[in-house]
């Protein structure tokens, strides 16, 4: 579905529910207080301002009897096939996010990939994809990332294992360019960077994890694994994600130190090219 297509829906889905709400007689505060969201989010909703999760549209089908409507308007929306089903509401949430906290052990961060390292990574895990497969997800990685060249971008702050600075990622060409854009969105102050070296020895996260915060909603956290992923809510667990966090944070070299390293990595990759 093309972005525009995308918007007019969630434009939809707001006035719908709009609609439907106020045949129901209720304000926003009432139905807020019926799905467990603020009287604040329900008039985002209604604005196509705020994308609401699966969850929530199912509990305003509840409220309002509305027989799966906005559930099943909710699932065309976020059923994109250029993400992993578990990784569509973390796409909405960071477009929405005021600071985001990335770890990644063994690959650049999503936000900071190059279309040719981004497809070369969806080829290394669907050797049998299809070049417009592999195109539209390198794609979609792209337009991601058009929040960190936005006037309000997050504040976004990224440590990246000492790992993968080394894995020749579409080959030595291919990484070196990966490692020598990281490196300028660094000096271009739209990511502060971090490696976590090999001498740090074992890290305080052992797979990839993201923190984000909100204006006006609590913060969240997110985890991944090769097949699956977890976004995480509960305050209790994401104070344990935050704590992970500052231990990366304190064991990884300074952003000056990392930046030499990553250009040093990137260097050798060219040398690499140089001699084939």
């Amino acid at each position: 579905m093309a972005n525009g297509s995308r918007q007019a829906v969630w434009e939809f889905f707001g006035a719908e529910l709009k609609r439907r709400r106020e045949d129901a007689g209720i304000t926003q505060v009432e139905l807020g207080l019926r799905v467990f969201v603020s009287g604040g989010y329900i008039g985002q909703f209604e604005q196509a301002i705020r994308k609401p999760q699966l969850d929530v549209a199912q509990r305003i089908d509840e409220a309002l009897q509305t027989d799966g409507i906005f559930e099943r308007l909710c699932r065309k929306l976020i059923d994109d096939p250029r993400y992993a089903d578990y990784f569509a509401g973390v796409v909405e949430l960071e477009r929405l996010a005021t600071s985001i906290c990335d770890f990644e052990l063994a690959a650049v961060p999503g936000l900071l990939q190059t279309p040719a390292y981004a497809r070369a990574l969806t080829l290394a895990t669907h050797p049998f994809a299809t070049d417009e497969f592999a195109d539209g997800r390198a794609a979609a990685r792209m337009e991601r990332s058009q929040i960190l060249r936005d006037a309000t971008r997050p504040v976004y702050w990224a440590i990246v294992h000492e790992a993968a600075l080394r894995i020749p990622v579409g080959g030595p060409e291919v990484a070196a360019q990966a490692l020598e854009h990281v490196a300028a969105s660094a000096r271009d102050r739209k990511v502060l960077l971090q490696v976590f070296p090999f001498a740090a020895g074992a890290p305080a996260d052992s797979g990839s994890l993201r923190l984000m915060d909100f204006d006006d909603a609590p913060p969240v956290a997110y985890t991944e694994t090769s097949f699956s992923g977890t976004l995480l809510d509960d305050p209790a667990v994401v104070k344990r994600a935050q704590r992970a966090y500052d231990l990366l944070r304190g064991a990884a070299l300074s952003p000056e130190a990392s930046l030499a390293l990553i250009e040093s990595a990137a260097e050798d990759f060219r040398r690499c090219t140089s001699t084939t």
